[in-house]
């Protein structure tokens, strides 16, 4: 089963730039361009980086060298470019020199991690992040049945497995128990681990352990230096690789009126669920689980970043909380528009801001996001 992807490639490329496809290991860049290829009419030549002579022939930037390896070309795709020395500035030149030559490139967080393409791309890039499946684009490829009934069927997989792709189509729970503990042992944290210097993976998979177990909690840098026996600095940079890795993502408390509103301790949540799951090896299924609330926090916030950024709305995001514990999960700014939305998986009655964020905000809208009304939450346009 090939599931469509909310990313169209064709109205993202423009000659003489580079479209730069970034996104986690194992998420499904290369299946996504060989699906595009595959339905493009244009002369396309394509290289994987993971090939020893693809990077001895792109890490020489010359335009003599470069040159016969598009010529007759009208889009050149890379896949896996993380793995090319001098990726950036072979590309660059080929910007500059080729301006008729559209240029596609994927990679890991290498590409971050690395500095390879920031700086000699800047003004010749757009770029794009591919996440794990999302919802919506598994109930766009469904047609058997209505959005609502397929949610009903999968969402207790979903909260438990995840949505990278090999979760979602795996035939049974054993396989996808199988694919993400190989992904959370050996590929989950590669990049990290070539670019930087850390500990080992053992440690950053106990930060993460940590992180699993504090979502929907403001995390303190003391105390999780305190718990790993190292300063709150190099926590604070581990936490930042995590980040580039697109492991973790974090957010800020939001704050402009009320002088005890929580500003500086975040919140960090995992891009995807059944990560979380494996890394703290809990797979069990929902009725025997007490961390529901974490987990319908975690996977509708996500599923609610993704659907914002496939549909190009840009927002910044927030959760609001006061030292008297009144709180909000997520906060969505849009230039002068507040939009606040609370977690609750099975809410069976309407729940009312905190009248402290009422008296502060008065025209933000609020609404309580349960697995009843989710659908909508993440299939119309926001």
């Amino acid at each position: 089963m090939i599931i469509n992807r909310a990313v169209n490639i064709e109205r993202q490329i423009k000659p003489g730039k580079t479209l730069l496809i970034f996104g986690p290991r194992r998420v499904g860049k290369t299946t996504l361009l060989e699906n595009f290829i595959s339905q493009s009419k244009r002369k396309i030549v394509f290289y994987n980086g993971d090939n020893l002579s693809v990077q001895n022939k792109f890490s020489l930037p010359d335009i003599a060298n470069l040159a016969p390896l598009v010529d007759g070309y009208e889009i050149l795709v890379i896949d896996e470019a993380q793995n090319i020395t001098n990726i950036g500035q072979s590309l660059k030149i080929l910007n500059d020199q080729k301006r008729d030559l559209s240029i596609i490139a994927t990679g890991s967080s290498s590409f971050t991690l690395s500095g390879q393409v920031g700086e000699p791309l800047v003004g010749r890039k757009t770029t794009l992040f591919l996440f794990p499946l999302s919802l919506e684009e598994i109930l766009r490829n469904r047609t058997d049945k209505p959005m609502p009934i397929i949610w009903e069927q999968m969402q207790e997989q979903l909260l438990i497995y995840g949505m990278y792709p090999n979760s979602v189509l795996a035939e049974n729970d054993s396989e996808r128990r199988d694919f993400l503990w190989e992904l959370t042992d050996s590929l989950l944290l590669k990049d990290i681990l070539r670019f930087q210097e850390i500990k080992g993976s053992d440690f950053l998979l106990k930060l993460l352990r940590l992180l699993a177990f504090q979502i929907g909690s403001e995390v303190s840098l003391e105390e999780l230096g305190k718990n790993l026996g190292i300063s709150k600095n190099t926590v604070s940079r581990y936490l930042d690789l995590l980040e580039k890795s697109y492991i973790i993502f974090r957010l800020s408390g939001y704050s402009r009126n009320l002088r005890n509103e929580i500003k500086k301790m975040p919140k960090y949540y995992f891009y995807d669920i059944g990560v979380r799951n494996a890394v703290i090896n809990n797979f069990n299924p929902l009725s025997m689980r007490d961390d529901i609330g974490k987990l319908w926090e975690n996977f509708a916030l996500g599923e609610r970043i993704k659907f914002c950024a496939y549909s190009q709305v840009r927002k910044n995001y927030y959760f609001w909380r006061t030292w008297e514990q009144q709180e909000i999960d997520l906060i969505e700014e849009a230039g002068d528009t507040l939009l606040a939305f609370e977690f609750k998986y099975s809410s069976v009655k309407p729940t009312a801001a905190p009248k402290k964020f009422r008296q502060a905000y008065p025209l933000a809208n609020f609404e309580v996001i349960s697995s009843g009304n989710f659908v909508n939450f993440v299939t119309n346009t926001p």
